[in-house]
This record gives structure tokens, sequence and C-alpha cells, in this order.
């Protein structure tokens, strides 16, 4: 069997290249002295128990550690050894700790036949009922024998026949096979593997190592700067004793992109036939070669950094390749890469967490030392927060400050967070240029200036107001490239990678922020609304005072603003009313508007998404052919009287009048919106009547909570099938109308306190 190390030997130098397990009397004086002295002359650090041990004595402790401490166990079946439970507890927990973290063990079948070792006959068929007849019953520790023996037969291994093989043969055999094992190449994984081990058992784990029945392959997957690598690396030196051909492609994205997949090809046959050199010419040739030269050797092959589809079918295409027990480990940040290939076992890295995160960011800044920081204790919290759990960010901020001054951390993380480190943003910037459409960076940047942690049903009505296409697919995108999460139903993004964001709309103007296209910062829109610096690049605008404040400017700011899409001011009021709002805006979200009207000059046929909630102004905007309007808010508007026709906005899905409660009607019109979702008028406590008939084909929710004055209810259509919720609680109304009950789509209806309600319509 051919596996290898966990947790142990991420970094881990054994103690022993080889453990030798042996039953003393049989073997000690003759083959196992001869193979002992062969390994040691090698240079192979051998573990061999001198002590004479008596049939029944305990296995040591100091043995178990040797043996959890070795790199290679061979076990010497000789015609006494099941007679030994010594040799039988040392066999057990040889295979139980070499198969959890996938070491190398041979078996030598020295005068036995192997097959009585794997069905326990012959001379261990008598031994082992020997035994259960001394162990009275203890039917669990007998079977772990079997199974420990049967498992160890199935093993490679070396079966030495008297008279047929020469021992000196065997013995030169074996010493050649351990050296060329132990002589394989490590990989340097890194300096403080911090929180590496169990991650590296977990992926460990899903290869599946103790089968040989058939080639297998598993992702890595994760955003940049989380880990992957390291962890392939760390896997990589855990199990290459297991294998007979090895193969690390390390930045596979880069090398095809600069000298071609041929090239890729040509590395991993170098590697695995042991060729010198070899030219392709296309990798089309490569594909069968690689087949030809490769599918009858287990080999173990990690691609690294792949983000092309097209990098998996020229290297490993299919499992068929490869011999059997084959593993290929692909890292990634597209885990949708993964899913077009059919790999379904994926390990998707998780952050370190805040105990790792600290251990790391203080071997890197305080190079290992663990002496009094306590004085750093508040700017070490503020990294570990910045850093968000990624490895690459508490490296390179740990290495920038190592045995710098508290201040110096201080300034340096002020610095961070203004303007993220150059070598963060470069790494996780790969996965924004891997973004293969336009429209996905440009959704991925709406997402990291505005929207992160926000439900996503808010950012998809959002998306589609002013990008004009629904975002779905796309949103599903930057969650395979591991750039977004939903979670909770809410989009979010790692800290740092909104930065990422960030700064690559910074970049497009690092000293005039009027010329970038999205404007976030609130220092930066304030300098561009009192200063008048806006432009046409500007396309998004969302202001959010961390508290009301009163900004000078002459109202004119807006009027160079030609192509602002979305315009949404929170917390803020004006020294001069509002001169100027662009003709393009799409969504215009104004809550508190401070002004008593809007711009003359404005004809908003572009807006899908109005929201004048908590304002003073009514806005004339239903009497215009408004056909994009989608969603209306004008909740607690304090002077709204009447809503007159609304015959000239057609599309209308959402209709918020909450909180008006000065409302007192609603003109007919309403009732024919055929494409309206929901209405909320809650608390509308003036609101008199309805329209007498409503035939809402799309309503799904309709809200008439405290509407205290409201007496009647009127007429429903009977292709009403849509409405789900219906809420009446606290109103006057007096009796419904027997075409309630086509309703059928209904799953709640709320009537509490309604106390002048007589009685319910019976059903025809």
């Amino acid at each position: 069997m051919a596996q290898g190390a966990g947790s142990s030997s991420v970094t881990h130098r054994w103690s022993y290249d080889v453990f030798l397990s042996f039953r003393g009397e049989d073997t000690r004086l003759t083959f196992v002295g001869h193979l002992y002295e062969a390994l040691r002359q090698r240079g192979i650090r051998t573990f061999i128990d001198d002590e004479s041990l008596d049939a029944g004595k305990e296995i040591r402790p100091s043995l178990f550690e040797a043996i959890k401490e070795s790199r290679i166990a061979i076990i010497i079946f000789s015609q006494n050894y099941a007679t030994s439970t010594f040799c039988l507890d040392e066999l057990v927990q040889i295979i139980e700790c070499f198969k959890e973290e996938s070491r190398l063990v041979y078996s030598v079948f020295y005068h036995v036949n192997p097959s009585d070792v794997r069905r326990q006959r012959g001379n261990y068929g008598q031994a082992l009922a020997d035994l259960q007849n001394r162990l009275e019953g203890n039917d669990e520790k007998l079977q772990k024998w079997r199974w420990a023996l049967s498992q160890a037969a199935d093993l490679s291994g070396w079966h030495f026949q008297p008279g047929i093989t020469k021992e000196r043969e065997h013995i030169k055999t074996i010493t050649r096979k351990v050296s060329a094992e132990i002589n394989h190449t490590h990989l340097n994984v890194t300096n403080y593997p911090v929180g590496l081990g169990l991650r590296v058992q977990e992926v460990i784990s899903l290869l599946n190592l103790w089968s040989n029945e058939e080639a297998e392959m598993v992702g890595i997957c994760g955003v940049g700067g989380i880990g992957k690598s390291t962890i392939a690396r760390a896997v990589y030196n855990s199990v290459a004793d297991s294998f007979d051909g090895l193969c690390f492609l390390s930045n596979v994205r880069e090398i095809s992109y600069k000298h071609g997949l041929s090239h890729l090809q040509e590395t991993l046959l170098c590697e695995l036939v042991g060729e010198k050199e070899l030219k392709l010419g296309n990798f089309y040739k490569g594909i069968s070669i690689i087949k030809n030269r490769l599918q009858n050797k287990k080999i173990l092959l990690i691609l690294d950094d792949v983000d092309k589809v097209e990098q998996l079918r020229a290297l490993a295409g299919s499992c068929e390749w490869f011999g059997l027990g084959s593993r290929i480990i692909i890292t990634t940040r597209d885990k949708q890469l993964l899913a077009s290939r059919g790999i379904q076992r994926i390990y998707d890295v998780k952050g370190l967490s805040a105990d790792e995160s600290l251990q790391l960011i203080k071997r890197h800044g305080f190079k290992g030392l663990t002496g009094d920081l306590d004085h750093y204790k508040d700017v070490l919290n503020r990294a570990i927060k910045y850093s968000c759990g990624l490895p690459l960010a508490l490296e390179i901020i740990g290495s920038n400050l190592c045995d710098k001054r508290v201040d110096e951390w201080t300034s340096a993380l002020d610095e961070y967070e203004r303007i993220p480190d150059e070598d963060v943003f470069k790494v996780l910037k790969l996965s924004y240029d891997a973004l293969s459409r336009e429209q996905h960076k440009e959704i991925f940047l709406d997402l990291a200036c505005f929207f992160n942690g926000e439900k996503l049903g808010d950012v998809v009505n959002m998306m589609m107001s002013f990008r004009g296409v629904e975002p779905t697919h796309a949103i599903n995108v930057l969650t395979d490239k591991s750039l977004i999460k939903i979670k909770e139903d809410r989009v979010i993004m790692h800290d740092l990678i909104e930065d990422m964001g960030k700064e690559i709309v910074r970049q497009q103007s690092r000293k005039e922020p009027g010329k970038r296209n999205r404007l976030w910062c609130y220092e930066d829109i304030l300098d561009v609304l009192q200063n008048n610096t806006g432009t046409d690049e500007i396309e998004v605008i969302i202001l959010d005072l961390p508290k009301d404040k009163e900004i000078q400017w002459n109202g004119k700011a807006f009027k160079k603003m030609k192509k602002l899409k979305v315009l949404v001011i929170k917390n803020a009021s004006f020294s001069e009313g509002i001169k100027y709002l662009p003709n393009s805006l799409c969504v215009l979200e104004w809550k508190g508007y401070p002004f008593k009207y809007l711009p003359s000059n404005f004809h908003p046929t572009k807006v899908v998404h109005l929201d004048l909630s908590n304002s003073c102004v009514v806005p004339q905007l239903f009497d215009k052919k408004l056909q994009s309007l989608s969603r209306v808010n004008i909740s607690n508007c304090k002077v709204l009287s009447e809503i007159q026709d609304l015959s000239e906005v057609p599309n209308l899905t959402e209709l918020r009048l909450d909180g008006c409660i000065n409302l007192t009607k609603i003109h007919d019109s309403l009732g024919f919106l055929g494409k309206l979702k929901r209405l909320s008028a809650m608390r509308c406590k003036n609101l008199k009547t309805l329209p007498p008939r409503i035939k809402l084909t799309s309503l799904e929710h309709l809200n008439l909570f405290g509407c205290s004055s409201l007496k009647s209810f009127p007429e429903i259509s009977d292709k009403m099938e849509k409405l789900k919720t219906l809420d009446l609680e606290s109103t006057a109304i007096e009796s419904l109308p027997s075409s309630i009950c086509n309703l059928v789509g209904l799953e709640s209806l709320n009537m509490e306190a309604c106390p002048d309600l007589k009685q319910l319509p019976a059903k025809n």
C-alpha cells in the first residue's frame, strides 16, 4: 500500500524513516537483523525494538510514539507472528495510525502464505483460535486483530519463499524501494503552519487514499490568499510516498497564458515519465500522449491555480487517463469550473479563526516571540478584524510591521483601511480579472461598493432597476468564483474583497472622485457636491452620512452628471434648494427629501425605482407617461391627500403608502394595474374608500393594516389567483363581498380588531 502522512507531517521531520514490526523469536537474528543492518548502512533511520518481550506483555507507550513518528512501516509476517498479542496489538496500532494519516505500509511474508494471513488459515488460524480461548469472550479485541491482519495482507509487499528467493536479494529490493521513497523531494510549505494540520487532514480524508479501485479527482476551492496552494503543497508532502509518480504543477493559470497548454503538458510528462525533454507541438497531441503513457501508472497530480476549463481538458480531462489509485487535486477560485468536470469532492477553504489569526500575525510580526505583548493588544485585534481570517493579509501585515512600534502599527492600519496593501490587492484582483463578461465585472463592483451585507431580494430589485438585466446568473457566477457568498438570504463579501473592488474604482481617478463611475465614500461625495466637480463619468451615487449634516452647495451639482443612473441620499440636508436632477436617473431614493418640489426640468421617464418616503413633497409624476416606473415608495408623506390617475404608469409592481395619514382617496385606475404585485397602505387612518372594483391579476400582497376609516372592501376579480396575503387588521370594514371567495391562492388573511365586521360571506 502506498499512502501518506497527515497533520503531523505538514512540516514535520520524521524521527524514523522505517518502523520494523516482527516476531523476535522468529526473525530477530536472521532476516530482520540483516534487513535492519542493510537499511542502517544506507543511512535510513530505522526503529527496531531491541527488548525481548513475552507473548502476553502489553505494548509500551514509547512504542506507540515510535509508530507515530515513523514515515514507513514494514511488517514481517513470520510463522509465529500471530501467537503474540503484543505483535497483534502493534499491528492494529500501525494500521489504524497509518490508515488515518495515509502513510506507507509494506508487508513481508516470511515463510508464510499471504492468503493464510488474509483469511487467518494455517498457523494464523490456529494462533487466533488459541487466543480466542484465552480471551474468554473478548470478541471485540479478536475482531480488531482479524481486521488488521486482513488489511495488512492486502498491502503491497514481498513474499519470501525458501528455496525460491534468496534472502539477500529480497533485502536489497526492500532497501532500494525504501530508499527511493524517502528520497522524494518535499515541497516547501510555509514557515508558520498555523491552522494547517486540520485543513490538510480534511483534504486527505476526501482523497480516499485507502482505495486503489479507480483514479479520483478532488478540488480545493476558495478566494485568493486563503491558503489553497499552501494546503495543496502540504497534502502533496503528506501523501507523496503513496504514488509511483508525482507532479505538482504550480501557477497553471499564469503559465498557460504565457506559454500555452502544450508547455504545461510537456512539464507534466517530463515529471511523470522521466523524460528530460519533450516537444509536443500542440496540446491535442499532448492529450493522446498523456493517456497512453499514464493510464497504467498510479500518480499524484496537483494542478494549482486553475481558472479555465481548457486547462483541465488538456491536463486531466478524465480519471481514465491515469492508473488505478491515482489522485488529481485541483486548486481554483472557481467552484463552477470543478462542477463542470463532474468533480463532486470539493474542499471549500475557510478563513483562519480569531485564535489562529492571532498566532499567525504574532509569528510574522514578532518573529515568533511570545513575551509581553499586552500593549499591542488593540492593534493586533484591529489587524485580525481587518484581515477577516485571510492568511495572506496576516502574513503581509505582520511582516511589514515586524518589530515596529505600536504607533507605527496604528498608522499602517489606518493606511490599509484607506488603500489596500498592493500585494493583497494584486492577488485578490486575479479573481476579478478572470471574470469573462464585462457585465459580471460591473455587477461585482456594484456589490463591492454598495451592497455588501444587503438582502438578496433588495439587491436583485435594485440591479434590475438600473442595470436593466436580471442579475441572478451573474450573482451565481460571482459565488462560484469565491467572490461573494449568499448567507441567510444576504449578499456577503469578504471585507478585503470589498476593499479590492472599491480600489479598482478608486484607480479610475485617484485624486478627482468626480471622474469615477461610482461614489460611496461620503467625503468624496461631499467634495463633488460642494465643489461642482461631477462629470458624466458618474453612474451611481449612494450617500449615507454618519449623521445628519447640512451640505453647502448651490443646487446645480448634478447638472454635469449626464449619465447618473442611481442617486440614493440618506441623512443629509442642504443649504439651498435643488435646481437640477439628471433625466438619466433610473433609481431615485431620497428618504426625507428636504425640498417642496422636484426640479421643473426633471423628466424622469427612465425612473424605475422611486423612494421619496418621509418627505413633504407630493411628486406630480403620475400624470406623465412613465412606462419604466415599477416601484414607488411615498410612505409617511403627510401632505398627500389623494392618489390621482395611475393609468400612465402601467408597469407599476409595488406601491407603498404606509403612514400617509391624510390620504383619503385612491383613484379607481389603481384597480386595473395588471402588473402590481404589492400594495401597502398601513396606518392610512383617513383612507375611506378603495376603488370599487379591483382586477389586480398579479397582486400577491395587500396590506391595509390600521386603515381605521376604511369601511368597505371592493369587489374582487375572479382572476386574482396570485394574492397570498391580505391584512385587514384594525380597519372599520363592515362586510366583505362574496367575490372574496375568488382568492383561491390566499395563504394568510388577518382580520383581527375589526369591531364593525358583522359576518363573513358564504361561499357560493
